[in-house]
Parts: structure tokens; sequence; C-alpha cells
């Protein structure tokens, strides 16, 4: 099972400037000028238009969900691919608060869906740094109605029902949908959610964006998403230990492990069949499996492929790592709706077994998505699965998307995928 083309993967960081923004994410070593601040690091994405970029390896310069479109099942684990299909199903950020965020809430699955997304969004924290004075809030104080709440709201006390905490370093607060939250000034966190950027916005300050003008709160889609009960205590207890694996967030939606490392430590995935995520959070640490070591520091993620049977961690003197994955065990049978576009069992079988179609002579006429002859009838075979290579020449495959247009010569004896991003290659 590890014989595979698939590697641990590091990614290029995306900044983003927010109004609320600090520059502490600059002290781990990232540059994000000209940027005045740093507000977000997204160190792993799939969210269209943000996608994260391959750093590492020949799939350098692929973004994620290129990768997941080859590697489907094999990326993300089989069942978790019949679940997500071709969207990664997680985001994982750095949050630098120099000023405390809006207060917010963000849908369910459900209540998301109804409103044509694909998902809500359960996020957790983990802090990385925490100022003396810094506040998180985490529910409301008490019990309320959505009367009550309403009226808190219109007459600008809403922040007098907040439940609020004095978060340390190392603490884990688990945000499920439909909690309102904020985050306070003077805090520095990892978020790992579900892959989704919608947030409803209820309460902002009366603080302009940097334009001068009000930010946009969402008072009627936030209602429908509220939980009003209260919230005595959201701080997640865990017991830290040293070279072994803490669980401290285990849901369907993803689970969550603390790991501190002073040594060398062996894992077996066998049993996963699950991509896991490494985020480090302090220190330096190194990533070896499937015959690759890949190294990482503090704000930055491997991931490490399903395919993956074994992982090694290691540390330089010691390091912190989130260790994060979905759990197929916890996937409900009504949840595994096929939605890999390009799975070719699911759309093209209408036999009894899919070696009925292997067994026909023209395998070709098959496959749609892999285009065996170019217009030119020179048979150049480029299986890249898109239907962009009008203009391929034997010589040359034009097909940026792909191959980021360096010359393809795998049908050449002499050039044996040279040059060539030949995951797409069969």
């Amino acid at each position: 099972m590890e014989e595979t083309a698939l590697y641990p993967m590091k990614f290029m960081p995306l900044y983003k400037n927010k109004v609320w923004g600090g520059n502490k994410i600059k002290t781990l070593g990232f540059d994000y000028s000209p940027l005045p601040n740093c507000g977000e690091l997204w160190a792993l994405s799939g969210i269209e238009g943000d996608e994260s970029m391959v750093a590492n390896g020949f799939l350098e310069g692929n973004n994620l969900n290129e990768v997941l479109e080859i590697y489907m099942g094999d990326l993300l684990g089989e069942r978790n691919y019949l679940r997500f299909g071709d969207s990664f199903p997680l985001l994982v950020k750095l949050i630098d608060a120099d000023d405390k965020l809006s207060i917010q809430v963000h849908p369910d699955d459900t209540l998301a869906r109804a409103r044509g997304m694909e998902n809500g969004k359960t996020e957790m924290w983990y802090v990385v740094q925490a100022d003396e004075d810094a506040e998180l809030i985490d529910g409301f104080s008490s019990d309320l109605t959505p009367h009550d709440y309403l009226q808190y709201l219109q007459h600008g006390h809403l922040e007098r029902i907040m439940h609020r905490e004095k978060p340390q370093t190392g603490d884990v607060f688990f945000i499920p949908a439909g909690r309102v939250h904020a985050i306070g000034k003077g805090l520095l966190l990892a978020e790992i959610q579900q892959a989704s950027d919608c947030t409803y916005r209820i309460y902002d300050y009366n603080r302009p964006d940097s334009d001068g003008s009000l930010r946009q709160l969402h008072t009627d889609e936030a209602l429908d998403a509220l939980q009003f009960a209260a919230t005595t205590d959201g701080k997640t207890r865990y017991e830290r230990k040293d070279n072994a694996t803490v669980s401290v967030v285990d849901t369907p939606f993803f689970t969550t492990n603390i790991i501190h490392l002073t040594q060398g430590l062996r894992k077996d995935l066998s049993q996963l069949d699950s991509f896991v995520i490494y985020l480090c959070t302090e220190g330096t640490a190194a990533v070896k499996a499937l015959g690759h070591i890949v190294p990482f520091r503090a704000g930055e993620c491997v991931l490490l492929p399903a395919v993956a049977t074994e992982v090694e961690l290691y540390c330089e003197q010691a390091a912190t790592l989130l260790e994060v994955y979905i759990d197929p065990a916890k996937i409900a049978d009504e949840e595994l709706q096929h939605r890999g576009d390009k799975d070719w069992q699911v759309q093209f079988i209408g036999h009894d077994s899919p070696d009925d179609y292997l067994e026909q002579e023209d395998e070709a006429s098959l496959f749609p998505y892999f285009d065996e002859v170019d217009d030119e009838g020179d048979g150049h075979a480029c299986h890249c699965g898109e239907h962009h290579h009008e203009g391929c020449d034997h010589d040359h495959c034009d097909c940026h998307h792909h191959h980021n247009g360096e010359e393809c010569h795998c049908h050449d004896d002499d050039h044996p995928h040279e040059g060539c991003c030949h995951h797409h290659h069969e």
C-alpha cells in the first residue's frame, strides 16, 4: 500500500490582512510584507479562490484541490472521499488578534445546506500565545430566549450576556456551530475548522473597516443559527504528556490530538484510512513517511496522505504538534453521497461488475475524461483528466493547470518523465 507517488506535503502560507490583525505571526519567521498586519495565516485550505499551493516535491506548484482531483481516496481515505469528493474538508489557520474580533456565530450543516452552502462551520482553537489580560467569548452567560437576545442586541447591551474565558498558552476551546463566540485582543490561536468561510457577524463594536465604513452585520441570518443555552465552562480539559498522543477533540467533523515531542515517535496509521495534518505550534519538527522526510516549524503544517500506514515524528529539542484527521468510523452511511464526480465506477458502471468494462476491447471509450488521441492523431496521450489539451503536441504539453508549462515527454523512451508532473499519467 505504501508504493505510491504521494508523499508528505508542505504548503505555501496565505496571508490575510484584517482590521483587527496584529504582527505576532511575524515573530514565527513569516514575511507577509507589504501587508501592514497579518490577522490570519491560512496554513492549509481548499476553499475556492484560496487554495493552498504545494511547496515541496514533484507536486510543487499544484494546489490542494488539483492534487485531490488526481489522487482522490489515496489522499483523503476511501470513505472520506466518498463523503467529501473533490472538496478538501478542513481549513487550518493561525489567527493573530491585536484587537477584539466581532461577536459572531456559524451555521451548522443543516442550515448551511438549506442556504446553498456545502457545509456549516464547527471549529476549535488551540492557544499558541496569550497576553496576560487576554479574553475570549464562547457562549452566553445564561440561558436565553430569542426574544431576550434581541432585546439585549437592540439596546446595545449584547456584551453583558457573553460568557468570557481567560485563556492561557496551551488551552483548547471547542466551538460547535451555533455557539456565539469572539476572539479577544492579545491572542495568537491555531484554528481547526470545517472548510467553510461563512461567518454571521452579530456585533462589531461600531468599528469602521479600512475604508471607514461600518462592517456588515448579519442579524437575521444569525438568529436562525444561534443556540441560546448557557456555557458554564468552555475550556477542553486534557492532561499534558510528553511523547504521547493526547486526544482533545473527537467529533464527526474532525479529530484533534496534541503531541508534545521531546524525542522521536513512531505511529501506526494502518487502521486509520484518513489523511493526517500535522500543524506545528511550537519548536521545529519533522515528519518521516512514504520514504520522505519533511521538516517544518511553528506555523507550518504537513499533510500526510491516507496511503501512509506509518509515520515517524522527530523534533529539534522540543516541539508541539496538533494531529488532525477525520475518523471514517464516525461517518454516517447517509453522508456517503459519492460526490467524487470523477469516480468512474460510480458514474459509468451499468453491469454486474466493474470488470465487465475492463474486458471490452475499446477501453478508451469508457473514460471520457481521458482523451487518448489529439486532433492531429499523433498518438500523444496525456491522462490529465481535463478537457484543455487543444493545441497540445507531442513535444510540448501546454496544459498549465497540471504541467505548469513544462515539457512533457511521457511517451518518449529517451525522456522518462523528465520535467513532467507525472502524477497525472498512468
